[in-house]
């Protein structure tokens, strides 16, 4: 518990209030001193604390042990200055004492070690006093706990230690306390207690029965002590001896207090004279041995007792006066007291003059310090003066910034509505040109969607059809090879046997005419008469060559499968969101994907699956009088059941396609191995073993994409748009990472390089010194120089010798290094 006392002498208390002693309880109180950090404590608060314990702790019934501490009225700033608790706000205040308190509680610790080794039940407390005057704090705080007994330890009886520093804390308690307390100050060798002697209480006091007057103070005497003789720590074995003696200072005083008043007649104003004489008395000892306590509700006056003053100063001469012996040993001490008291003052004067002389050397190097930091405080002025100009000119310029970009925003505003209204009137113009062309292609009767040949154009094209300019043949007829006003051409023959089948090429060739997308051959024009359509050529051929390696076609590299299947779907997606009405492909396969020669896919024989002949190959699956069409193992289950096509009929054939590219097998039964092999996470041993480098993450991922699409009901297969096609475009965004970060590791070696011109050699040559150079450089370099240019060594001899291993890994790498770019350039 902590106890704030405060100079008005109100009492706060994070408790409620101090402790109180009950009626019938014994109080003891031990007051201690001690030092923040202090492991052992003060030696006498040691001494009281241990006689306490001894001897009181047992048969108390509450034990309180007290520190009284400066009142705190500042606090202190980082600066080093302290700031009035007013100007301060609350919250701080109140952590700032907390903190105080805590660290003040430290003092309790080695007394409270002490009271663990008694066995009493009685629980020991704590208390913080906060107060200037320890003695009135003491004094406080015994009249308003009703204290029983106050223990505190030994004070200093030094005649010159009384003058200067006053009659101490444990005199001022002994003299004030009241009668209902017992005072103990524990000294080295004896216990000193307060007597009944009427001198110590001639002061107002707190407690009515124990005040007493001046003249009381001169009639009986002066204070005596009730003085016990305690064992010390060190001689247990001694036994306790109660004797009484009188103490030097209360004698001094007495005698003094006489010699001054024996003379007077003992009247009520006498009294008053008596009273003012013992005021008299202290101050020529020194100062007050008593303090100025506010305790004036609680004075009552007692009567002067008449008695002979002149017999009392002769009795206490009489029997105060010490022998003679003890009067020259005391001579002894004071002289000893005295000359120690001489040495300390030279020692004090020697260490006074060394301060002078430090602080005329600190007065220097201030006053240096605070030359230099006039100067810096200058230059910092200066600093900030043009730091403060060129503030002030970057926000002029900011301004001007600001202001410009205003401007130029204004200018764009405007040419961006002028660019607007431009395109704009452009396509009005471009609306009433086609309005007009159309009225004059109805007028002419003509139709220019497409560019329509002539059978004789075509035919000379092709050479008269030439069995050699054929490049494919199908359930639609054959495909020639051939040049068409200097563009490479591919033209398709269909065969139309029946009038029907005729006016559903035509009405195809109007639909095919205006489609226009990149993953789509582009039809560039037609000879309706003949059934002939001229497509754009495509140099690679068709993916079905690529998958099952015909006519010496390479493998094609994981990523480029990837990026096939992503773009066959965009290209399925396009047809079937065309309008008016979507576009079914019917019959899409491997064989009906072309590749050019950036190998970019591109989706033929579109729409036309619905002008099928009668005769057709093994691999076309054909009807008769039924609008079935497409090849085996590609047509959707549930529009080969039911005759119902729909938009996902094409993707049933897109999910064997992506299966075939994975896996580089047949469509037989291929959904069916697939699906087990995802199952039992076998599928890298089904994967196409001409690519050894499947990312086995991504391949799994697109195999239940095939999976997926390739379900046997509609129903079950994945949206094109919205599910299928994210996902592809993910996997191909992943594939093209990959091969930029394979392209950034195709750097060539350093012995590639040419040591003196430093690029790749192309005719790599070995001279003397055993390094090898471009033949070029090297030759420069012997024209004028007969050292190496590497060792910088004489040479034995100029001939060169060339580096045909060299050259040939250096073919090579730039082969790799362009096969990575075209790759890299396809894929981007």
């Amino acid at each position: 518990m902590v106890v704030m006392l405060t100079q008005k002498g109100e009492e706060m208390s994070r408790g409620g209030g101090g402790p109180k002693a009950e009626k019938g309880e014994l109080f003891v109180a031990v007051a201690v001193k001690g030092i923040i950090g202090d492991k052992l404590g003060g030696a006498g608060s040691r001494r009281a604390v241990r006689w306490a314990v001894d001897n009181l702790l047992p048969k108390a019934d509450r034990f309180v042990m007290i520190h009284v501490i400066p009142t705190i009225s500042t606090i202190p700033t980082p600066t080093g200055d302290r700031l009035p608790l007013e100007e301060v706000e609350e919250r701080l205040v109140e952590m700032y004492v907390r903190d105080v308190k805590q660290e003040f509680e430290t003092v309790f610790v080695p007394f409270l070690k002490m009271c663990k080794t008694s066995s009493t039940k009685c629980h020991v407390e704590t208390m913080l006093l906060e107060y200037d005057d320890p003695a009135k704090a003491l004094l406080r705080f015994i009249y308003k706990s009703g204290v029983n007994s106050l223990v505190m330890g030994s004070f200093n009886s030094n005649i010159f230690t009384r003058r200067t520093k006053g009659p101490g804390v444990p005199l001022t308690v002994l003299q004030y306390a009241p009668e209902t307390c017992e005072v103990y100050v524990v000294c080295r060798d004896r216990i000193t207690t307060k007597s009944m002697d009427p001198l110590l209480n001639a002061v107002p006091c707190t407690s009515p029965n124990a005040a007493a007057t001046a003249r009381g103070f001169l009639k009986d005497g002066a204070a005596s002590f009730h003085t016990v003789q305690t064992q010390t720590s060190s001689d247990p074995g001694e036994s306790i001896e109660v004797c009484t003696r009188r103490s030097a200072s209360a004698k001094e005083l007495r005698l003094e207090a006489l010699s001054l008043a024996y003379t007077q007649p003992e009247t009520p104003q006498s009294s008053k004279a008596s009273s003012a004489t013992v005021q008299e008395v202290l101050r020529r000892r020194g100062g007050s041995d008593i303090p100025q306590l506010n305790y004036s509700d609680f004075e009552q006056p007692i009567k002067p007792q008449p008695k002979n003053i002149e017999n009392i100063v002769r009795e206490q001469r009489d029997s105060d006066l010490p022998p003679a012996t003890s009067r020259k040993s005391k001579k002894v001490e004071i002289e000893a007291e005295v000359e120690r008291l001489k040495k300390e003052l030279r020692s004090t004067v020697v260490k006074y003059k060394q301060a002078c002389e430090e602080l005329f050397s600190t007065q220097n190097k201030v006053q240096v310090l605070s030359s230099e930091c006039s100067k810096d405080a200058r230059r910092v002025n200066n600093a900030v003066e043009k730091q403060e100009l060129q503030r002030k000119t970057a926000a002029l310029e900011k301004e001007r910034h600001m202001k410009a970009i205003k401007e130029v925003e204004a200018a764009k505003a405007l040419l961006a509505r002028e660019y607007c209204q431009r395109q704009i009137a452009e396509v009005n113009a471009l609306k009433n040109y086609l309005e007009k062309k159309k009225v004059i292609d109805q007028l002419l009767g003509t139709d220019q969607r497409y560019r329509k040949y002539t059978i004789e154009e075509i035919f000379i094209a092709t050479e008269g059809f030439s069995p050699e300019k054929v490049i494919g043949e199908g359930g639609y007829g054959k495909v020639y090879r051939c040049k068409l006003d200097s563009t490479p051409a591919a033209v398709k023959v269909v065969r139309l046997e029946t009038p029907e089948k005729k006016q559903e090429f035509l009405k195809e060739v109007e639909v095919l005419s205006q489609l226009r997308h990149p993953h789509v051959v582009l039809l560039l024009g037609a000879c309706p008469d003949n059934g002939c359509l001229v497509y754009e050529y495509l140099e690679n051929g068709s993916l079905e060559e690529y998958i099952f390696h015909q006519k010496n076609k390479p493998p094609l590299p994981w990523f480029i499968r990837f990026r096939v299947i992503f773009e066959v779907a965009c290209g399925l997606a396009f047809l079937h969101s065309s309008k008016p009405e979507p576009i079914v492909h019917r019959d899409l396969k491997p064989g009906n994907i072309l590749l050019n020669r950036n190998y970019v896919s591109k989706i033929a024989d579109v729409g036309l699956a619905k002008l099928v002949t009668d005769v057709a190959p093994d691999n076309v699956t054909m009807y008769r009088h039924s609008v079935l069409a497409g090849t085996l193992h590609y047509i959707d289950p549930e529009y080969h059941r039911t005759g119902t096509i729909r938009l996902k009929s094409d993707l049933y054939a897109f999910g064997i396609i992506i299966l075939q590219l994975l896996t580089a097998r047949q469509p037989i039964g291929l959904v069916h191995s697939v699906e087990n092999a995802v199952n039992k996470g076998t599928l890298n041993e089904m994967l196409d073993k001409s690519v050894t480098d499947w990312p086995l993450a991504e391949t799994e991922e697109l195999a239940r994409i095939g999976l997926k699409c390739a379900e046997f009901r509609c129903r079950d297969r994945p949206d094109l748009k919205e599910e299928v096609i994210p996902v592809l475009k993910r996997l191909v965004e992943t594939a093209n990472s990959k091969i930029k970060k394979e392209r950034s590791n195709l750097r060539a070696p350093s012995h590639y390089f040419c040591p003196i011109l430093r690029e790749i050699m192309e005719e790599p040559e070995i001279a003397a010194d055993g390094f090898t150079y471009e033949k070029k450089a090297i030759l420069a370099w012997l024209e004028k120089h007969n050292i190496s240019p590497v060792t910088r060594q004489k040479l034995d001899h100029f001939k060169l010798t060339p580096n045909n291993t060299l050259r040939s890994a250096i073919h090579d790498w730039k082969s790799r290094v362009r096969f990575s770019n075209d790759v890299v350039n396809i894929t981007g």
